[in-house]
């Protein structure tokens, strides 16, 4: 037989009656094939149509219910129309009414946002951070807009440093914004800094004078044409304004000294840049008109000024009492000299930090920074970088007895100079029990006698460890045996600099930041001491 005709035969086996069954008819075979017995189903056969039809009966199982629906499927279309039309549809439930949502912007109640904000803006400014979160929703437009936050404001015009033209454009252009800006925002305002400000400076300042009566720090830098009424308006319009800085800026000389004169009662802090102009302004000071000044800082602009500063160190004392922290930096500066009255002066009964440093050598002595500090008993910081002539024995001689910041270091001029090779343990163990950073970087002392000086921090009085915990001793002689027993004595040493330290080995001349590196460098200076000796 042929193979197609064998698949022929097989599928007509397949769909006929078994053998067993010719007692029964072909219609009860199908009946029991399509639809099992009780179901409740009627056959109609015709020639091209087998319908089942669902007939009254008991409850159905759960296999009959769905053997059911499946021949519910099989019916036609134009069948199961009628039934579908039959059953009514159950209406759709009627949907709330939805209004906007307002975002979960608008549910952070209005404190907890100011308090964000407030986070956010002690990091990280009020600019831009205020203005683009105004724009978020109206509860954060609400929060930015709020004069709390708008406490401490910068102010520099976008273009500086571009052509005239240009810059003076983009000022009139941020000017009027100030003028809506600061009657709602600022009127809280406290520290104001105006950067790269070249011919607006006056309208800026009168409309800070009309609108931020809590200002009380004023910062000009590169800034020009500050006429003397533009500081005397707003000394006057600000009751509480007491510190200024006009470092790196054209104001003249007659503008300081009558703004000076307008607020110098409550003047607590100065900051200059040295001129030729500066002594009418030191000539104020000196006058007693500024007798609550705690912070005064003179330093020297971009291009250097090559004239000394002759500075009366006892008429300052007098006129400022009250001086905290004295800063000459970089500057070129002589005490004038006392003349016939050899009686000291009040001295700075109340000052904490003197820094006379400077990138060149300087001409101040142990006389002179002796009539700075001999009524200073409560000196912190002395930072004398650079100060060349001052000696270990007439720094010894000083009052203060709870220095915790010493800075002896000279950079990039000790080849030129004669230093002293002894003395430097006579600083340390004066200040070893309140020293915190120690600088001798370029200073030419001895092995042993640098030896000498860090073994004061193994032996602390009391038995407490040293509260080192920053050493410069870059360009020093220092030896292994000596850094490794600083570092041993100090467990809070978290800064050490050995760069060009000859007597070191290769591979550990440089700084160590973190108590990890510096441990880092004990253990190769432990492990190069045998070979060493």
């Amino acid at each position: 037989m042929a193979p197609g005709a064998a698949r022929r035969a097989r599928r007509r086996v397949r769909g006929a009656p078994p053998a067993g069954a010719r007692a029964r008819s072909a219609e009860d075979w199908w009946w029991d094939r399509l639809v099992p017995s009780g179901s409740g189903y009627h056959l109609l056969q015709s020639d091209s149509m087998l319908l089942l039809l669902p007939g009254p009966g008991p409850a159905r199982p759960r296999a009959q219910r769905r053997a059911a629906r499946r021949a519910q499927r099989l019916l036609p279309a134009a069948a199961r129309a009628p039934a579908a039309k039959a059953r009514p549809r159950a209406a759709p439930a009627p949907e709330p009414p939805r209004g906007p949502d307002p975002g979960w912007g608008d549910r952070i109640p209005l404190e907890i946002l100011l308090q964000i904000f407030g986070l956010l803006v002690a990091a990280e400014g009020p600019m831009p951070f205020l203005g683009r979160a105004a724009r978020v929703c109206r509860r954060w437009h609400e929060a930015a807009s709020q004069p709390a936050l708008w406490h401490t404001v910068t102010l520099s015009p976008p273009l500086a440093g571009r052509l005239a033209k240009s810059g003076a454009k983009a000022e009139k252009k941020l000017l009027a914004s100030l003028e809506w800006l600061m009657p709602s925002r600022f009127s809280q305002l406290q520290r104001l800094t105006l950067i790269h400000w070249k011919s607006q400076v006056h309208p800026v300042l009168k409309l800070v004078s009309e609108c931020c009566p809590r200002l009380t720090f004023l910062k000009l830098s590169d800034c020009h044409g500050v006429t003397p009424d533009t500081l005397v308006m707003l000394a006057k319009a600000c009751s509480q304004l007491h510190s200024l800085d006009i470092q790196h800026s054209m104001v003249e000389s007659t503008a300081v000294v009558n703004f000076l004169e307008e607020a110098g009662p409550r003047m607590r802090k100065l900051w200059l840049t040295y001129s030729s102009q500066t002594t009418a302004i030191l000539g104020a000071l000196l006058g007693s008109c500024c007798p609550r000044l705690q912070v005064l800082e003179v330093s020297t602009g971009i291009t250097r000024n090559s004239t000394p500063l002759q500075l009366p160190v006892e008429a300052l004392q007098k006129g400022c009492p009250q001086l905290q922290v004295l800063r000459l930096l970089n500057l070129m500066w002589l005490p004038k000299p006392a003349g016939r009255v050899t009686a000291p002066g009040p001295g700075f009964p109340s000052l904490e930090e003197l820094c006379l440093a400077g990138s060149t050598c300087n001409f101040v002595s142990d006389e002179a920074l002796g009539r700075l500090l001999h009524g200073s008993p409560s000196l912190r910081l002395l930072d004398l970088r650079g100060c060349a002539r001052i000696t270990p024995a007439g720094l010894c001689d000083l009052p203060c007895q709870e220095l915790q910041q010493l800075h002896l270091g000279l950079y990039g001029m000790s080849d030129r100079l004669t230093l002293a090779k002894e003395g430097s343990h006579l600083l340390t163990h004066k200040w070893r029990h309140s020293l915190r950073e120690l600088d001798l970087s370029g200073q030419g002392f001895s092995e042993k006698d640098l030896e000498q000086a860090l073994a004061a921090f193994s032996a602390t009085p009391g038995g407490s460890p040293p509260a080192l915990c920053s050493v410069n001793l870059r360009g020093t002689r220092v030896t292994p045996s000596t850094v490794s027993s600083v570092i041993s004595s100090c467990p809070g040493l978290l800064y050490l600099n050995l760069e060009s330290c000859r007597c070191l080995p290769r591979g550990l001349k440089r700084a160590y930041r973190g108590q990890e590196e510096v441990q880092w460098c004990l253990e190769q200076l432990l492990t190069s001491l045998p070979s060493s000796g």
